[in-house]
């Protein structure tokens, strides 16, 4: 069976590095194209998911951002199963400063640079290997500002409202960026932060062996 996997805001599949799926899965990445203008996450879901073969069996895996573009694909491609983590399923679990931050058009405000050196300063103290360190470095050198002021202007405007049927949620006690307290995961790592793709990948592909097992 094939596994879609979507990553997050400012990354790419080599975030994925660490994630070990159970035997008969083939890992497939929807790399992220250039969003239209004025293109809702809904639009861009859409139109990201024409990558998916609907006509086999398949997950849905998506991270923070690729979460919830996973949960939007989910309601009209029917996977087996949507595996989000540290991301939202729905719209309301946004924290509500999301919305305040696109009122005050602080996309527009920030300039490029400045949003490459905040998402580096912001990878480079964290609790990653070196390895895993140069891979954060690297993807974040490599992101595209454009879509980082599209990305930041949509996602306070989405507006999806149900759940993705069948679906888990995997959620980090200390995610600075997503908190705990606005959302509802399934399956809980314990002081885990943002990045527990990369730093706690074991205990996430210990529930993915779980929960995958019967597909």
């Amino acid at each position: 069976m094939k596994a879609y996997f979507i990553s997050g805001l400012g990354a790419d599949r080599r975030v994925f590095k660490n994630i070990i799926l159970p035997e008969g899965f083939e890992t497939v990445y929807l790399d992220w194209i250039f969003p239209l203008q004025n293109e809702s996450l809904k639009e861009y879901a859409l139109r990201l998911a024409r990558k998916i073969d609907k006509n086999t069996p398949f997950v849905l895996i998506g991270l923070s951002l690729g979460g919830m573009i996973a949960s939007q694909i989910s309601l009209q491609f029917k996977p087996r199963l949507t595996i989000l983590i540290s991301s939202v399923p729905v719209a309301s679990d946004l924290p509500p400063y999301y919305h305040w931050a696109r009122g005050l058009r602080l996309h527009h405000l920030i300039p490029p640079q400045l949003i490459k050196s905040a998402f580096l300063l912001k990878r480079i103290f964290t609790t990653e290997t070196p390895d895993d360190k140069l891979t954060l470095v690297e993807m974040i050198k490599d992101m595209d500002v454009k879509f980082v002021r599209w990305a930041m202007n949509t996602i306070p405007q989405w507006k999806n409202d149900k759940l993705p049927l069948p679906y888990i949620h995997i959620h980090g006690t200390d995610d600075r960026i997503l908190p705990l307290r606005f959302t509802k995961p399934t399956h809980i790592i314990s002081k885990g932060g943002h990045l527990i793709i990369m730093n706690r990948a074991k205990e996430i592909n210990d529930i993915l062996k779980e929960e995958l097992g019967s597909k």
